[in-house]
């Protein structure tokens, strides 16, 4: 039997209350699935949406139990901090790999019998142009979202045949976590220079690219960093 692309799904997405997270709530429940999302606090988002608690930056999670199937999962936490190595202290580096990996696989693993419930489930993760390009004061970036691609390879293949596991790699995007990056028109000038599509992402567009991977359209791809950065890993204008 062929799947509708209409009929009402759930999606649980961590950290969906702010920016990539909060697009990616709302056109969900445009599109009439029902969205449970897992933040610090729920913000601006509909009152039909589900929220829980969690607080991805702690040592200790606390899942809220579901009995449901869910047809999808995107982890959206994250974070960006730039400095040179050398200012980087072991803490430094546990916290990030805590935030962006640890809390990645504790919500999956907490949620993959809600995932094996439902048929052709989805999980997307998120990581960085960094992962693939070298630049200067990434290496808490570019470590931890390196991990995140492995991790996205190794389960697409244990989950596979029912659950899709893939990642978005965006570059710099306009979003609450980026804003000290965009907060002058000087350094969004250059923030879009860097880009061979002169532009910095939008939070809706990797939401509309993260909905697609959730989506029915998406069933036969499994295994891939879709890298949503602008051309920035892959051309060069000269």
């Amino acid at each position: 039997m062929i799947e509708s692309s209409t009929t009402q799904k759930t999606f649980l997405i961590a950290g969906g209350s702010s920016g990539i997270g909060y697009q990616l709530s709302c056109i969900l429940e445009k599109e009439g699935h029902k969205v449970i999302v897992l933040s610090r606090n729920r913000k601006s988002l509909s009152e039909t949406i589900t929220h829980h608690s969690v607080d991805f930056s702690e040592d200790v999670l606390s899942f809220p139990e579901l009995e449901m199937p869910l047809h999808g999962i995107a982890y959206l936490p994250g974070s960006i901090n730039l400095k040179p190595f050398k200012a980087f202290t072991r803490a430094d580096f546990i916290a990030d790999f805590s935030l962006n990996v640890l809390g990645a696989t504790e919500t999956i693993k907490k949620y993959l019998p809600n995932l094996n419930k439902a048929s052709h489930s989805k999980v997307v993760l998120v990581s960085s142009v960094a992962a693939t390009i070298g630049m200067p004061y990434h290496a808490l970036v570019g470590a931890s979202k390196g991990a995140i691609e492995g991790l996205t390879k190794t389960l697409a293949a244990e989950l596979a045949p029912n659950i899709n596991v893939n990642a978005i790699a965006p570059s710099l995007t306009d979003t609450p976590m980026a804003e000290k990056f965009l907060n002058t028109e000087e350094k969004r000038n250059a923030g879009m220079g860097r880009h061979p599509m002169q532009q910095v992402g939008s939070a809706y567009d990797m939401a509309q690219l993260i909905a697609f991977l959730l989506s029915i359209q998406a069933n036969f791809i499994s295994g891939q960093i879709i890298h949503a950065d602008g051309g920035m890993s892959s051309i060069r204008k000269f």
